[in-house]
């Protein structure tokens, strides 16, 4: 029973206000002791008053007695010695961990729980935060967000709505907030410490009704072990002219900025985590994911999104985060914020970034404007650049007020992070009904069934192949293994296919018998029907994608914000089909596994010459390296350090003592050769190869080595040995030639021992990739040190077909016919061109045979 008395007193500190921390700081040390005697006393006689229970629980360690005196409330200052935002401050792990701890041993509305660990070890951590008399009947509040998420649960559909409105009257919106997973924007992960405690200690009405209408799911990092990174970088640089740089090295171990871009294939333990342990365990109406943008653009970005939205979210997420998004937006503008965008620089594509909008909830992404991480910065107004649809030195409909340029420090970062924070609770709170009748009518119209009585779904065919005679994902992919290039590549991708949707929450049907005349379906194939609580993500990952042309001005293609495909079924090489009625497939007997399927496949190619393989490692951090560690890794292909090629290493020659092939990941071909320039980064790190590393390459390759380069480092050995191959787009302008992260075809020569085992026809994940055609030496040409003879063409691009598979290609007419990935003799050894990346992401399954029989010496 909640007591009648409603407290009114704020924290001393506010952090929501937009004001500077030097305006705190001007008062008297007097003056404040007095204001907090106060406080204390008269909280105290009201808190005697008050029948409110301890209800407080923390899963890391049994809670202390709670208190719900705002004094006795830790603040983030007193754990780390200063409030979150100062100017050239950063707090570790620890010390956010130990926060968040004695945070919830005080309060009675803080819970804090472990829910893993990160990638490298460290505690994967989540705080509910909520009135004690929520707090004490989650599971109730969980069980009616299973209810609402699938009505199919409430009964027949005649009681469904009934039922379904006396649920709605009960229960809470829930918020999910989740910071820091790109860990050098500091701001929001340090915002999370000022979020939790303004709501553990404030008693203001409006903070007692978020309380009481909402359920929020704090995740301080999505990203722990890059909090240190950057912490441990900042520290060490801080001071020097240094200071403010990125760390040089990827602040997640495997991905990078990537990680963001896992919500669909799962491949990192962090998204597993989120997923498995939050998103299909409390569904929420809303996520608030916090980001950082650029220095020189609008201060704050907030929904709706801009063009094109992905047209399988459901018309209530639209309507939801456009609804949120412009409350948000004038509200800071009423507050006195300024240089505020909606409906411009991010768009709503790609599901790598929004697994919530097809489950049932809308995701608000906001992004603040950066300084140089902890160090503040000065913007004057002429140095303001426009975005993709708005212009930041002219106010418009979805641009203003005008901000005219100042200083900016990190303290205007968790000032505006924090503002569209409560702003977006208040909005929870305050149309909490309306949230979760939004969420119930998406569940309702995703399983409502067809008028016909057919269901229609997609096939997951195995030609024969029963991998369910198996016991559980986990023991087909151990079983699976690829001992021979390609061969069995079609059970692993299916089974890490199928352990894809059912870790995304999709409902998954063997097929036990058939009807006649169902041709194309196969006794032991999987039917997978649209019409359930998540449908729509099947048809997200299971179709193909048409991107819209999209142009500017002067006929510019507009990029999107991230790429333009995501087919699974093309990315892994699995046939699926979809079916219009499954009456003719007669049987289906729902498959029960875990989802802890091993996402991984086992080793591949276990040949001791991939005990002496190589990949270098750039100071200028490359996102493709780290999924190239990841790829490798995970089929055990590496397992230790000696793998990592640093320039220094490089340089000093020899290669061959050590090394039989070499891996030149994706990276433009500048930061091979040159890395960081001096002055810019500490001398240990700048200077990429150089001439000396470009001459050991050349001699290692001579000597019989085998250099495997990937997508644009392609390019690099291109120019500096002189290849008798050319990058036929190198030139082309956009308008002209685009292809932005898209899934083509190509023909393989499959007589060529790269090409083992596969079929001729196989995909590409083409961005930002050359197009290869071999030059004729002896036209006087003196940029050619190799004969033409030397070039074998693997693989091309069809010369009668339309290249495109899935995504967005402007002129496709003039990559016909050539080459997509060679091979060029040099000396004893060779080196071999992908013009695409092979390991994209560790989800192009269907090219993994490639990429694996080049650095096996095949």
């Amino acid at each position: 029973m909640v007591s009648s008395i409603t407290f009114n007193l704020e924290p001393v500190f506010d952090y929501t206000f937009s004001r500077p921390a030097s305006h705190f700081e001007k008062h008297s040390k007097q003056l404040m002791r007095a204001r907090i005697f106060v406080l204390f006393l008269t909280t105290a006689i009201l808190f005697e008053l008050s029948p409110i229970g301890r209800i407080g629980v923390h899963s890391m360690a049994p809670t202390s007695s709670a208190t719900s005196c705002p004094d006795a409330i830790p603040t983030p200052k007193d754990m780390l010695g200063f409030v979150p935002g100062e100017d050239r401050k950063l707090a570790s792990w620890n010390q956010v961990i130990e926060y968040f701890t004695a945070l919830a041993k005080a309060s009675e509305r803080v819970n804090f729980e472990t829910l893993g660990n990160s990638t490298m070890g460290k505690p994967f951590v989540m705080a509910t935060i909520s009135a004690p008399e929520n707090l004490a009947r989650l599971s109730e509040y969980k069980k009616i967000q299973e209810l609402l998420a699938d009505p199919r649960k409430l009964g027949p559909t005649g009681v469904r709505d009934r039922k379904a409105t006396e649920l709605i009257k009960r229960g809470k919106t829930i918020v999910l907030i989740t910071c820091g997973i790109h860990s050098t924007e500091v701001g929001s992960y340090l915002s999370s410490m000022l979020i939790a405690h303004r709501l553990a200690a404030s008693n203001d009405p409006e903070i007692q009704r978020m309380l009481r209408d909402t359920i929020i799911l704090l995740v301080p990092s999505l990203n722990p072990d890059g909090v240190d990174i950057v912490k441990n970088w900042y520290d060490k640089t801080l001071g020097t002219p240094y200071e403010g740089t990125d760390p040089p090295e990827l602040y997640h171990k495997y991905t990078g900025h990537d990680n963001n871009r896992d919500w669909y294939a799962f491949t990192q333990v962090e998204t597993q985590i989120t997923v498995d342990k939050i998103h299909n365990v409390w569904h929420p109406q809303i996520v608030h994911d916090i980001h950082q943008q650029g220095e020189f653009g609008s201060r704050l970005f907030l929904p709706p999104y801009m063009q094109p939205v992905e047209p399988n979210v459901p018309k209530q997420i639209v309507a939801g985060y456009t609804e949120l998004g412009d409350f948000m937006a004038r509200e800071m503008r009423a507050q006195g914020f300024k240089g505020i965008t909606t409906d411009s620089s991010y768009d709503a594509w790609s599901p790598a970034r929004a697994y919530s909008h097809y489950h049932g909830g809308v995701r608000i992404l906001s992004e603040t404007a950066s300084c140089k991480i902890a160090t503040p910065i000065t913007v004057k107004f002429a140095e303001l650049k426009k975005g993709e649809g708005y212009d930041p030195k002219k106010e418009s409909a979805n641009f203003g007020p005008v901000w005219r340029g100042s200083e900016w420090h990190l303290r205007d970062i968790t000032n505006y992070m924090t503002s569209a924070a409560f702003l977006l609770l208040r909005h929870a709170s305050e149309n909490r009904q309306e949230w979760l009748g939004r969420f119930y009518e998406i569940g309702k119209e995703a399983v409502r069934p067809e008028k016909s009585g057919a269901q229609r779904g997609f096939v997951v065919s195995l030609h024969g192949d029963d991998l369910h005679s198996l016991s559980t994902f986990s023991e087909i992919t151990r079983q699976t293994k690829l001992t021979k290039g390609a061969e069995r590549i079609d059970r692993v991708a299916t089974a890490r296919l199928l352990g894809i949707l059912i870790r995304a929450g999709l409902e998954i049907y063997r097929v036990e018998s058939l009807r006649h005349g169902n041709a194309g379906v196969h006794k032991g194939d999987y039917f997978i029907p649209l019409a359930q609580p998540y449908g729509a993500f099947s048809k997200v990952l299971l179709r193909p994608q048409e991107y819209p042309n999209l142009r500017g001005e002067g006929g510019h293609p507009i990029s999107p914000y991230d790429v333009t495909a995501h087919t699974l079924p093309l990315l892994m090489a699995v046939e699926v089909h979809e079916v219009t009625d499954n009456h003719l497939i007669g049987q289906v007997k729902r498959i029960s596994a875990p989802i802890t399927v091993r996402l991984g496949v086992d080793t591949p190619l276990p040949t001791t010459r991939m005990s002496r393989l190589g990949v270098y490692k750039s100071h200028v951090p490359s996102m493709d390296e780290g999924w190239t560690h990841w790829v490798l890794a995970s089929q055990s292909i590496i397992t230790s350090g000696d793998w990592a090629l640093r320039d220094g290493e490089i340089k000093k020659g020899s290669l061959n003592a050590k090394y039989q092939t070499i891996i030149l990941p994706d990276q433009p071909p500048k930061d091979i050769l040159d890395g960081y320039r001096p002055g810019t980064m500490p001398p240990e790190y700048t200077g990429g190869l150089g001439q000396a590393g470009v001459k050991a390459l050349r001699e290692f390759v001579e000597q019989g080595g085998t250099l495997v380069c990937l997508n644009r480092a392609s390019t690099f050995a291109i120019e500096q040995f002189k290849l008798p191959v050319r990058d036929i787009v190198a030139d082309v302008p956009e308008k002209d030639f685009f292809v932005p992260g898209s899934i083509l075809r190509i023909e393989l020569d499959t007589t060529s021992p790269i090409a083992q085992g596969m079929s001729k026809e196989t995909i590409a994940w083409v961005e930002d990739s050359p197009i290869f055609e071999v030059v004729r030496t002896g036209s006087g040409s003196d940029r050619v040190d190799v004969p033409e003879s030397n070039v074998r063409v693997i693989a091309r691009y069809p010369s009668d077909k339309n290249p495109l598979l899935s995504g967005w290609l402007l002129g496709g007419n003039r990559i016909k016919g050539k080459a997509a990935l060679v091979e060029v003799t040099l000396g004893k050894g060779r080196i071999i061109l992908f013009g695409f990346r092979p390991q994209y992401r560790g989800q192009s399954l269907a090219t993994y045979p490639l990429f694996f029989n080049a650095i096996s010496g095949r």
